[in-house]
């Protein structure tokens, strides 16, 4: 595990404080959660333009949901 050092100005510092608070989570805490939270709208986005790559090329299709409700074996 490493150690970061983050320096913050007081608008980061009152905001921090509002996250801590309202998270009930300590510093590193909130750190750490907002990091896995922009972590994975990268990877959202990653998977969204995907898709519309696919759909763009008209590699996707969709289906009625009775039709996948009813598989054989469901």
């Amino acid at each position: 595990m490493g150690v970061k050092s983050v320096r913050f100005n007081s608008d980061e510092e009152k905001a921090l404080a509002a996250l801590t608070g309202a998270f009930h989570m300590d510093t590193s805490g909130v750190i750490k959660k907002a990091l896995w939270e922009l972590y994975e709208e990268v990877q959202d986005k990653a998977v969204i333009e995907a898709f519309e790559l696919h759909e763009g090329a008209g590699e996707t299709s969709f289906a009625p949901i009775d039709d996948l409700l009813d598989q054989p074996g469901s």
